[in-house]
């Protein structure tokens, strides 16, 4: 167990668990709640617990009587952390249930992950209670490190796989999957005596975790955990927890699964963005950015925070963007209370200057733009874009290098 191998799995593995985490704050892609998730493993014929979706707490009370009188109820949001703030309660009568869904529906469940503002509860899981013996980990996620899909899995469940990748990271291994081949039996024979299962289930084991594979790669996954797959006291196997996350840029192929995105889960923000096409992510800062590129966006922001000035979002407005949908971010951007200056970043190529400036002139139009702006502007019509803010009545000052820019807005926006 202490092998050259086996410790470069434990090193990769700890790099893979990272790349989880980002997975798990990736806000353009679309998460599932748990109940859709367990959906889709039961269709792919993967054992999940009994239960149902109630919506209101007679619901509840009527899947509880189903069970047999006893159950747990989930507040159904996309964070973890629910058991620990209060999201997660046995019942075991019909006037629990109605209590306990009475009080999480309508409210917003504060976890580690929503941040202080909460997530809003619309629905709750109602499943059978289960006897567990064993708690393990088992995730599947494409990892660009290694190009490709990886199935990481740990002995140790039911807690923040992050905690024992940092304690205890000689418990996580992982498979590499060549995507044309699929995850192989051996492989998932090789995963299940890693985590400790008994020889006796490390057949079940095995074609579980190529099923779970099979459904990630079919419906274009960027992650699939259960945390925590159990072993119950009579010996099965059972995916008491599931989070799928869908890749959005696939989508297409999946307009059924499209329809299961819940948008009050998501940041309006960044939810609005989606509808016009802008990859936009809010942050905590007072400076709005409007950039033209990924990269570029990036640099921008790292400029910024090293010139003292705090990022209010994350926004490429992408290289075919028009007046309108410049203007759109514009809007965006704006409708952040915090914001205080915009820095807009423009290195014209496909997206010309003058197309920017015509949009944010549209915006101020529109519904005005009060915020002072500092803008870079290099490339394709970089003069006529300059030309045509410096005759507005904008309060907008020019930079002709990006640090001189990160300093000027810093100013602006602190005054």
């Amino acid at each position: 167990m202490d092998s050259p191998t086996r410790r470069g799995y434990n090193r990769a593995g700890k790099r893979t668990v990272h790349r989880l985490n980002q997975t798990h704050r990736d806000d353009e892609k679309v998460k599932l709640h748990e109940f859709q998730s367990k959906a889709m493993l039961r269709d792919a014929g993967v054992p999940v617990p009994n239960g149902d979706v109630a919506a209101t707490p007679d619901d509840a009370a009527r899947i509880l009587g189903e069970l047999g009188g006893k159950a747990v109820i989930k507040a159904q949001v996309h964070a973890g952390g629910r058991g620990k703030a209060g999201g997660v309660k046995v019942v075991s009568s019909a006037e629990e249930a109605r209590e306990v869904t009475a009080r999480l529906i309508g409210s917003n469940l504060v976890t580690h992950q929503t941040g202080p503002e909460g997530a809003p509860v619309h629905q709750v899981l109602v499943e059978e209670t289960i006897n567990v013996a064993t708690e393990m980990f088992l995730a599947i996620l494409v990892d660009r490190a290694v190009g490709g899909p990886v199935v990481i899995a740990s002995e140790a469940g039911g807690m923040e796989i992050e905690e024992v990748a940092e304690s205890t990271p000689e418990k996580i291994i992982q498979e590499v999957v060549d995507p044309a081949l699929g995850l192989f039996p051996f492989q998932g024979r090789r995963l299940a005596y890693g985590m400790g299962i008994d020889p006796k289930l490390v057949g079940a084991a095995s074609s579980m975790f190529v099923k779970l594979f099979e459904l990630f790669q079919a419906t274009d996954c960027s992650m699939l955990e259960i945390n925590p797959l159990v072993i119950t006291d009579d010996g099965r196997l059972l995916c008491v927890d599931a989070k799928i996350t869908l890749e959005d840029d696939a989508l297409f192929r999946h307009a059924s699964l499209y329809e299961l995105r819940d948008r009050d889960q998501e940041d309006p923000l960044e939810a609005e963005a989606t509808e016009y096409q802008v990859q936009y992510i809010r942050l905590d800062g007072n400076v709005g950015c409007l950039v033209n590129g990924a990269g570029l966006a990036m640099a921008t922001m790292d400029t910024a925070l090293m010139a003292g000035a705090a990022p209010a979002n994350f926004l490429d407005v992408g290289g075919s963007a028009d007046e309108t949908k410049v203007s759109n971010a514009i809007k965006l951007i704006l409708k952040d209370p915090s914001v205080e200056a915009i820095l807009i970043n423009i290195f014209g190529g496909i997206l010309r200057c003058d197309i920017v400036a015509r949009g944010v002139i549209q915006a101020d139009q529109e519904f005005g733009v009060k915020v002072p702006l500092v803008a870079r502007m290099l490339g394709t019509n970089a003069e006529e874009g300059r030309r045509i803010l410096t005759e507005s009545d904008l309060n907008v000052s020019f930079a002709d290098t990006l640090a001189d820019a990160a300093d000027r807005v810093r100013e602006v926006a602190t005054r």
